[in-house]
């Protein structure tokens, strides 16, 4: 007996089992385990999505304020001149867009209110070239960041909490004071609110407020920019690239990515994304493995058919190719319709969750908690690619056994009493 014929054996063997109660019962558990293939499938597709898609929102989100490099002086002192920095950085090839800056912390004051923030110093010519959320303020905005016109532009959680608007006056509060006969005292600064920002970032719009970069080397007393930040032609190899311009700088510049510079929250988020992947995997392996049971019942069922397949000269390794082509089949068709089902709920989640919320009447993610009104998703090719696999191989792996018992049954004892 060739290949084909054990090929058309399994299928058989697959469809059959509509009719009589013990072979509708066991064409019942294998339907049970194809179904539950496809539903751990399609929960892990879905699942990773989702985060995919958060992740990606998140991510976004923080972009829009932070670059995607950042060059300093390896001793912390400020950079003389930033414009060669910028130079020998753009010579890479990816890299895109340079602009200087200053990053400080300081206490905004406005009555009794107080909140810590980083203020950082930008020139509003350049710093359109390097993060978004510059070309997104309300036009001539940036603009009123002038030169001593001490103008501040803050964060609109931060603005809300101070209960200022713009126009109002607030007091900068550095900490490095002002040494006088009475002791250290600490430098203020009032400056006017000319704009805020909403990043949907809780992190930079509530600590975050921009000034013109040479008011903020007069308020901290530097004599120039702290760093030159960079953006990329691609933002996913900024850990790369951040590498090789740390080689090709040399010893005195530091570089630092913004996977770095976010290292717990981006660190957090892979943590999470692998446990999830193997927690959902389980819930795969327990139903590829109910083949077992399925194919065991099926080799106690099809004895005597094996019987009479050896007595016509089928090998074991036939019987066992047989039955291993019956798992498979299981096997393949949960995991083809989980990854349909998966797939079809990933892309169409936009429209799945906005039904779902007006048929219960109910708000799965309050805009006011998750500053995210929709749920967003990403599907990957990365992460599909290897469900679709660990699918197949446990289901593959599950009809090992069951084979090689139909395999080792004996002629004469199965037709002893037929």
């Amino acid at each position: 007996m060739n290949w084909p014929y054990e090929l058309i054996i399994g299928w058989r063997y697959t469809r059959a089992g509509r009719s009589g109660r013990r072979n509708g019962f066991i064409s019942f558990i294998s339907g049970v385990s194809m179904l539950g293939i496809a539903l751990g499938v399609a929960a892990l597709i879905i699942v990773l999505s989702v985060m995919n898609g958060f992740q990606k929102e998140v991510r976004d989100r923080m972009l829009s304020v932070i670059a995607h490099i950042e060059v300093f002086d390896a001793q912390g002192a400020a950079l003389a001149d930033w414009r060669a920095t910028a130079a020998a950085a753009a010579r890479h090839a990816e890299v895109k867009g340079a602009a200087p800056f200053i990053a400080a912390q300081a206490l905004i004051a406005r009555g009794d209110e107080m909140r810590g923030a980083i203020v950082r110093g930008i020139d509003p010519a350049e710093e359109v070239k390097v993060t978004p959320i510059a070309a997104q303020l309300k036009e001539g905005v940036l603009a009123q960041l002038k030169p001593g016109a001490w103008g501040i532009v803050l964060g609109g959680e931060l603005a809300r909490t101070l209960g200022v608007v713009v126009g109002d006056p607030i007091t900068l509060v550095t900490p490095n004071g002002q040494v006088t006969p009475a002791g250290v005292v600490p430098r203020l600064k009032q400056m006017t609110v000319v704009g805020t920002f909403d990043a949907g970032h809780f992190e930079y719009d509530s600590g975050l407020a921009l000034m013109h970069l040479d008011d903020a080397a007069k308020l901290f007393r530097l004599e120039g920019p702290t760093g030159v930040q960079l953006r990329l032609a691609n933002q996913q190899d900024a850990r790369r690239i951040g590498t090789e311009l740390g080689m090709e700088l040399g010893p005195t510049y530091a570089v630092r990515d913004w996977t770095r510079s976010n290292r717990n929250w981006f660190d957090a988020v892979q943590l999470e994304k692998r446990m999830m992947f193997i927690i959902l995997t389980l819930i795969v392996a327990v139903a590829a493995f109910n083949l077992v049971s399925t194919l065991v019942m099926t080799v106690t069922d099809k004895r005597a058919d094996i019987a009479i397949l050896r007595t016509l000269g089928a090998s074991p390794r036939s019987i066992m190719g047989i039955f291993m082509v019956q798992g498979a089949a299981s096997g393949i068709i949960g995991t083809a319709g989980g990854l349909v089902l998966g797939l079809a709920v990933a892309y169409n989640i936009d429209v799945i969750v906005p039904a779902l919320e007006k048929l219960f009447n109910a708000s799965f993610l309050p805009g006011s908690i998750y500053l995210i009104s929709r749920m967003p998703s990403d599907p990957q090719s990365s992460d599909i690619t290897p469900i679709a696999l660990i699918s197949l191989v446990l289901a593959f792996v599950a009809t090992l056994y069951p084979s090689w018992r139909a395999s080792r049954v004996q002629p004469a004892q199965a037709l002893r009493y037929e």
